[in-house]
């Protein structure tokens, strides 16, 4: 169904709109999963993985969270009528429909499972159920209370399959990179969640926001201490050197940062240290990765 466009609005193009539905403007959203994926990647490898992995999980990354738009806005088209942030979204506005967006998702997971099958069967194997906690994600907002955490599951696929498809099994290395991102999404999506938690409090929808309620702020700390933590306790055997102390600085300055966007509980301050926590895995990565080339 596709709704007339006003007079005053000119009609938009239907890539333009599959570009909004994907959320092709807001690199922030993929860019949270790609950096822990190479992180992953660059310790399994032990260095350069090759320009074929870096490839395939890269774009991979890009597709299957923009495959999880899709399937988020179907599933949160009615709630996000009452969110001030949701209401222009495309399904929600009626400019796209239902099933085109289905469409445009199963494309999109149909292409990064074809990337996946160029790497080990290992690899195929842990994407299938990757592509089922993105689908089941966007229902857990209905019944679970820290639906963030199944959120951090779905996100985590990508060390996993990183390991698989580097050394055909995840090491005890990966477990614990895959545990210290699980507390980062926790950390970043309770931030993201703190935006719209007087919205999700009138529909009746379930965030990590609302459940720790008055300690959000304390438990948003204290999940980025945890995964400064593991980070370290998984990667210093490596032995990465001053330029991974330094990634490992950054991050934790950009996590003291945070704390003074989030302690007022603004909804611009929240929403700023959501849409830049990016930097805090682009600056671990960056460490991890310039102490494999020196070391």
């Amino acid at each position: 169904m596709s709704h007339a466009a006003s007079p005053s609005t000119p009609r938009r193009s239907r890539l333009a709109l599959y570009l909004d539905l994907i959320r092709w403007n807001r690199p922030a959203g993929w860019l949270v999963l790609v950096w822990p994926t190479l992180a992953a990647l660059w310790v399994a490898s032990e260095g350069f993985p090759g320009w074929h992995l870096l490839l395939v999980f890269v774009l991979g990354t890009v597709l299957m969270r923009s495959a999880g738009c899709c399937v988020n806005d179907i599933a949160d088209r009615d709630f996000d009528k009452h969110v001030k942030r949701t209401t222009q979204r495309p399904i929600t506005s009626g400019q796209v429909s239902v099933k085109e967006a289905i469409a445009v998702g199963v494309v999109l997971a149909l292409v990064a499972l074809g990337l996946v099958l160029t790497t080990r069967w290992e690899a195929v194997a842990w994407s299938v159920p990757a592509v089922l906690f993105t689908i089941l994600y966007p229902f857990t907002k209905r019944f679970f209370s820290m639906p963030q955490a199944f959120l951090g599951i779905a996100f985590n696929f990508g060390i996993v399959i990183a390991f698989a498809a580097v050394l055909g099994t995840v090491t005890a290395t990966g477990w614990v990179l895959w545990l210290a991102n699980m507390f980062l999404v926790l950390a970043y999506d309770t931030e993201y969640a703190m935006v719209d938690r007087d919205d999700d409090l009138k529909i009746g929808m379930k965030t990590s926001a609302i459940t720790l309620g008055r300690f959000d702020v304390a438990g948003i700390m204290l999940f980025f201490a945890l995964c400064w933590l593991l980070t370290l306790w998984a990667l210093w055997p490596y032995a990465l050197g001053w330029p991974f102390a330094l990634g490992m600085a950054a991050a934790a300055a950009q996590i003291a940062w945070h704390y003074t966007l989030i302690r007022g509980r603004t909804r611009e301050g929240c929403f700023v240290a959501f849409s830049k926590s990016h930097w805090i895995g682009a600056t671990l990565f960056a460490g991890i990765a310039l102490g494999f080339a020196l070391r």
